[in-house]
């Protein structure tokens, strides 16, 4: 049988060189595959020098799409559509990935597929009722990559937080806002777990690649709580609780999205039925580990 796993001969294409492709791109190079990471930049010659990968230009407005390498065996898409809904990598990359022997291509999508629960718990069969554009945009994307006939998982991912992506520099300026909403509740992973559930997901068999699955942790909770946490790490005291009613007239419409949805991701398909272990089971250890990756200066760019 043929592994279907992140190893030393797999060739990987990472459509994405974000917070979390760069990420996933050094963990499977890391283990000996080849990778290619595309990103919008036009000059990458730093990155180029001291990363394991190598590079390719794709921004679709410009009209520079690459030229895929041969003999790909695994692709990770995390692009988002765009403000007008449109996924690049669906509308330039699918045809010259049909053309090539993938064994796996990851999706990630976002858990904001469910829209608004009131805070009861989510998962893989719960119905798809988007309320923002954004997560309906992000829902007909992953709908068309599921469709593609390539083999593809999606990865429904709630809120991204890692090194470079914590409270500690808004407490830190002052800037931070401790906003209380009744009831309200937020879910999040950190980036190295998308990454360890991408790898899993990998090396599992045919038979146990769910087409979707939710990659969240085990500790939804008030950003208050989490703020809280922050606060404690550094030292540094809170600031004045605000009751969201008194400063939403005041919050722009993307931060006003932030607290529309309300709900609890299950991750059980994750966790129990494929056997993946957390490495941050809360954002407590999560946080921790951050803050000293920070300080050790090896944050990722963003």
């Amino acid at each position: 049988m043929i592994s279907r796993a992140v190893n030393p001969g797999a060739r990987v294409l990472v459509v994405g060189g974000g917070y979390s492709g760069l990420r996933f791109a050094g963990a499977a190079a890391a283990r000996g595959a080849q990778v290619w990471l595309t990103h919008r930049r036009e000059s990458l010659e730093a990155q180029r020098a001291t990363e394991a990968f190598s590079w390719l230009r794709f921004d679709a407005e410009v009209g520079a799409i690459p030229e895929l390498p041969e003999d790909l065996t695994h692709a990770l898409i995390t692009l988002p559509p765009n403000a007008g809904g449109t996924d690049a990598a669906l509308l330039h990359l699918l045809e010259p990935l049909r053309r090539q022997p993938l064994l796996w291509l990851g999706y990630l999508s976002t858990t904001g597929v469910y829209g608004d629960s009131q805070g009861g718990w989510v998962d893989e069969t719960s119905p798809t009722q988007p309320s923002l554009p954004r997560s309906q945009a992000r829902l007909q994307c992953e709908q068309q990559w599921l469709g593609s006939g390539l083999p593809v998982q999606s990865f429904r991912l709630p809120a991204i937080y890692g090194p470079g992506r914590c409270p500690f520099e808004q407490l830190r300026s002052g800037k931070a806002r401790l906003v209380h909403k009744p009831g309200q509740v937020f879910c999040r992973i950190h980036v190295d777990d998308i990454v360890g559930t991408l790898l899993h997901a990998t090396d599992q068999p045919a038979g146990k690649q769910p087409a979707v699955i939710n990659v969240s942790d085990n500790a939804p909770c008030p950003s208050s709580e989490t703020l809280a946490y922050a606060a404690h790490l550094l030292g540094c005291k809170l600031p004045a609780v605000q009751r969201f009613e008194a400063i939403a007239p005041e919050m722009s419409p993307m931060a006003l999205s932030f607290w529309a949805d309300n709900r609890r991701v299950s991750n059980a398909l994750l966790c129990h039925e494929l056997g993946y272990q957390l490495r941050y089971p809360s954002y407590r250890e999560g946080f921790a580990a951050s803050l000293a990756e920070e300080q050790r200066g090896n944050s990722p760019g963003a």
